[in-house]
């Protein structure tokens, strides 16, 4: 990797933003560029100045995929002829665990593909939580058309639990690619905005997540994620043994407080047409 592949970038409001710059190669992701992203995941989730994650790219592509020509020679390549079952997993469990590591993660993940998204880039959005797309933008998994292997490190199943097998098989059997438009449409990203007012749309989102509550978007996010593998009840009495947990606290106080003195001081005020009135 060089200091040009990725910009690592931190603002005052505790927003890190990574931003691929490897224009030269389509933003393919080499194995330097996974590390930073697993640095900057790790980072995020020791530091409490850090509240959201913010993963942008520059040029023509957010990323073509994983580097296949820089990356190590996998097991099953190699010259000796290919390793045991066992050992090919062991080898490409590495992407899987740092994605289910930044999954786990308990703030706020944003990917923003200003452009098309391929492969592990399409692997890397769908452990994110949120997702924006320019109307330049597309998506596909052309791991099984290009290489004769399927999008193993949850390609396939965090996709098919956002989108459904219906469009799974489109994307991954069919390797056809949908626009930002169908990918809005189909669930898998949360908003399209157009290119020349997109990056700025994404960081205002972004700036608006720090001014919640962390520890209740941390809560939120473990809620939703649990609700979405457990029974209806179970998943009840998690949501109410975190809010409990809310409710009790300083933060939750403070901001009632707060509340209620803005809305005495709104009730204070005269209404505008009784103000006009007095001063005439």
């Amino acid at each position: 990797m060089t200091a040009s592949d990725i910009r690592w970038d931190e603002d005052d409001d505790g927003v890190l933003t990574l931003t691929f710059t490897r224009d030269a190669k389509l933003n393919a992701v080499s194995p330097g560029m996974l590390d930073v992203l697993k640095d900057a995941a790790a980072e995020l989730d020791r530091r409490d100045d850090l509240r959201v994650l913010l993963l942008t790219a520059e040029g023509r592509y957010f990323t073509a995929g994983m580097d296949i020509v820089g990356r190590e020679t996998p097991p099953e390549e190699r010259p000796e002829g290919p390793a045991s079952g066992s050992a090919v997993r062991r080898y490409h469990r590495q992407l899987h665990v740092f994605l289910d590591e930044l999954e786990a993660i308990e703030k706020p993940i944003i990917l923003a593909a200003q452009g098309p998204c391929l492969g592990v880039g399409v692997e890397l959005a769908v452990s994110c939580d949120f997702r924006f797309a320019s109307d330049a933008a597309e998506f596909s998994l052309p791991e099984l058309s290009n290489l004769g292997v399927l999008p193993g490190s949850g390609g396939i199943s965090r996709l098919t639990k956002l989108v459904g097998p219906h469009w799974s098989r489109w994307l991954v059997m069919a390797g056809r690619s949908i626009d930002a438009a169908q990918a809005l449409a189909i669930g898998l990203v949360h908003e399209v905005h157009p290119v020349d007012e997109f990056a700025a749309r994404v960081r205002d989102f972004a700036h608006s997540l720090t001014e919640r509550s962390g520890e209740a978007l941390g809560l939120a996010k473990l809620a939703i994620d649990t609700a979405a593998y457990v029974d209806r009840t179970t998943a009840r009495h998690f949501d109410r043994v975190a809010n409990t947990l809310l409710l009790t606290s300083d933060e939750h106080r403070r901001m009632v407080l707060d509340f209620k003195e803005r809305r005495a001081n709104r009730r204070a005020q005269p209404a505008p047409e009784t103000a006009s009135r007095e001063e005439s």
